[in-house]
């Protein structure tokens, strides 16, 4: 259990925190929502120790074990996989005491420490985190690369992937989506909903949170509040408790305005004086309700150009690619003034590569492009927000655009980007990476595009920017191609889907749904086609007798290969035992709603939390079932390859 009692926290005069509690058990998946600058990465590292409370309490049990994301990598020349393995500590410490063991030639130790190593799992280490590089969407040979070789958004994904690798009793995430595509995204989902321990998450990614977290800790005004929930259900939740405060701020704020009228009128009035002091004191004792907001800034829009052409942009038996290497051959894509597509596909599959060759950035390795009379591109990249100059302002990038503006109509215009009175003239350098995507997307906005090219384009977003950029593309009259791993914004924007896999473009018959389960089946491919290229393998010639390192190596091998086996074989039993339990409650809440009776007027609130409980075991069931599935294949799997052996 984790219990803040009426703490406080400041960083430097600003208040994050003032006399807040709040109870978290253990085994809860939490999402940590709240605006950008409320100070959710300072109640990380309040928990991890990094800050101390400037008043109340936090309790923690003792000897929790906690895991967390770090956000910045060094440059070292270790492998992504021992890297990644590094998170395990005390697996390292045991490794280490192994080798001097082994050194010194200490017998009994090393027995000793063989047994802490399996008790540690640490046969199985390398194959784990393997599968942890292979989920968040490394390739093979990427696990012998140097750390040092991989690029920033790389090397933070092997940050997350050492935080997962890490046995822990409390896991720590901080918006640990904002560098993967969609793919790795969908496996992380389904490893953290597999965790056993307590998660805190912070995300602004809806359906992330969604499909994750059982509570929400909104974190405003200084305050830490719980909703009982998923993120969608703390939204219902906070409108209503809006819309309940509202009501109660326009009585008090009616209240006062009788009193106010009252002594106005009367406290001249000798006969009257009496009465009109009592209301003064009322007034003073009277607790001001604050009026109900939602903390919302953001209100802007795509316009397109006056002209358009149709076709916007063609390209005609094309291939992709780098004149070393083509991704995509021989491709054919029309887009049309109101098309709007999602462009699906596995990370290197060639999305960003037909983005860029869109826009014009990648030349046409064969093959034609045609662009129509009145093209006019907006294009949205991560690596754009490096090219803004760090030195101007907001206001000074749109007024190299148009230097006739006005400048009330420019920042009129950034104000809709939340950039207003000196924010619109502060140096971009200042800025977050959530404020630079801004200042992108209002340079984009006012070029007033025809077909917008976005490629991850709320990765820094916070769930507020996120909502307004999905309510501007929604009205948004040109073409859309987008990329993203927000479902949310996919699901509310684009009107089709197009899959990028195996050098084609082709159109994905299907919703995001139905893209899960075709990443699923696509992985139990692989499983398969591993498995039978191992059986075709040659194998080594048994005629020639082992060295006794040989043999060492071997037994070594094997045992590795048997304790893989436990935790498959417990977290089926798991999986399965959940599946029994949802089983049973399913049967109750049938039984239930076959009560005639329950479906009277007088018990519509029980017949609504009968539904949304049927609804909601539904749910996990569907998901339990998957990752069971999952989980069963991977053991059959692994256990023919022991047979085969």
């Amino acid at each position: 259990m984790i219990q803040i009692q009426d703490l406080s926290l400041h960083r430097g005069a600003l208040a994050l925190l003032a006399d807040t509690t709040l109870t978290l058990h253990a085994g809860w998946k939490v999402g940590i929502v709240g605006a950008n600058g409320v100070g959710k990465s300072s109640l990380f590292k309040l928990l991890l120790g990094e800050l101390q409370a400037d008043a109340g309490e936090l309790k923690l049990p003792a000897s929790l074990r906690i895991s967390h994301m770090a956000q910045e990598v060094g440059s070292t020349s270790r492998s992504a996989l021992e890297y990644v393995i590094d998170g395990d500590h005390q697996l390292r410490a045991a490794q280490a005491q192994l080798e001097q063991a082994e050194a010194e030639h200490q017998a009994e130790r090393i027995g000793e420490l063989h047994a802490t190593l399996d008790a540690l799992d640490g046969y199985t280490a390398e194959s784990r985190a393997h599968q942890l590089l292979a989920g968040l969407g490394f390739a093979t040979d990427d696990a012998a690369r140097p750390v040092s070789s991989f690029s920033g958004g790389w090397r933070i994904r092997l940050n997350l992937a050492q935080a997962l690798m890490c046995p822990s009793d409390l896991l720590l995430l901080d918006e640990p989506t904002n560098h993967l595509d969609l793919d790795a995204t969908i496996w992380l989902e389904q490893w953290l909903r597999q965790y056993p321990g307590t998660l805190l998450l912070i995300s602004h990614d809806r359906d992330f949170l969604d499909n994750v977290v059982g509570h929400i800790v909104h974190q405003a005004h200084q305050t830490l509040t719980l909703y009982k929930g998923n993120y969608t259900a703390f939204e219902k939740l906070r409108a209503e408790k809006l819309s309940q405060q509202q009501a109660a701020f326009e009585k008090q704020q009616a209240r006062i305005e009788q009193i106010e009228q009252f002594v106005r009128r009367f406290k001249a009035k000798a006969s009257k004086a009496k009465q009109a002091q009592s209301r003064v004191k009322e007034l003073e004792r009277m607790e001001q309700i604050a009026p109900a907001h939602v903390d919302s800034p953001f209100s802007f829009r795509f316009d397109t150009s006056d002209k358009l052409s149709s076709p916007l942009l063609t390209l005609d038996e094309a291939d992709l690619g780098y004149p070393e290497r083509t991704i995509l051959k021989q491709q054919s894509l029309t887009l049309l003034p109101g098309t709007r597509i999602g462009l699906l596909g596995a990370n290197g599959a060639g999305k960003s590569t037909l983005i860029k060759t869109l826009v014009g950035d990648l030349p046409l390795v064969a093959g034609e492009r045609h662009e129509g009379e009145h093209l006019r591109i907006g294009y949205f990249a991560q690596h754009q927000l490096e090219a803004l100059d760090m030195q101007a302002s907001p206001f000074t990038h749109l007024q190299r655009i148009s230097p006739d503006a006005s400048d009330q109509e420019l920042r009129n215009f950034l104000g809709s980007f939340g950039f207003n009175g000196d924010d619109a003239l502060d140096p971009v350098g200042r800025f977050s990476g959530g404020e630079k995507a801004r200042v992108a997307l209002a340079l984009i906005a006012w070029q007033k595009p025809n077909l917008l090219l976005l490629d991850e384009p709320t990765n820094h977003l916070d769930l507020e920017v996120r909502l307004a950029l999905t309510l501007a593309l929604q009205a948004f009259e040109g073409a859309l191609i987008l990329v993203s791993h927000d479902r949310h914004l996919l699901r509310n924007t684009v009107d089709e889907f197009v899959l990028v896999a195996d050098g084609r473009i082709e159109e994905f018959k299907g919703d995001l749904e139905d893209y899960h389960r075709w990443l699923a089946q696509q992985r139990r491919d692989e499983q398969s086609r591993e498995r039978e290229e191992a059986r075709e393998a040659p194998k080594a010639d048994a005629s020639r007798s082992l060295s006794a390192a040989e043999r060492k190596e071997l037994k070594r091998q094997q045992a590795e290969q048997r304790a893989k086996l436990r935790p498959l074989r417990q977290a089926v039993s798991k999986l399965e035992q959940q599946m029994e339990t949802l089983g049973n409650e399913q049967s109750e809440v049938e039984n239930a709603l076959a009560d005639t009776g329950l479906y009277d007027d007088s018990r519509k609130d029980e017949l609504k939390t009968w539904l949304q409980r049927q609804a909601e075991i539904s749910r996990q069931l569907e998901a339990v079932e998957a990752d069971w599935l999952e989980q069963q294949d991977a053991l059959e799997a692994l256990e023919q390859e022991l047979e085969d052996a």
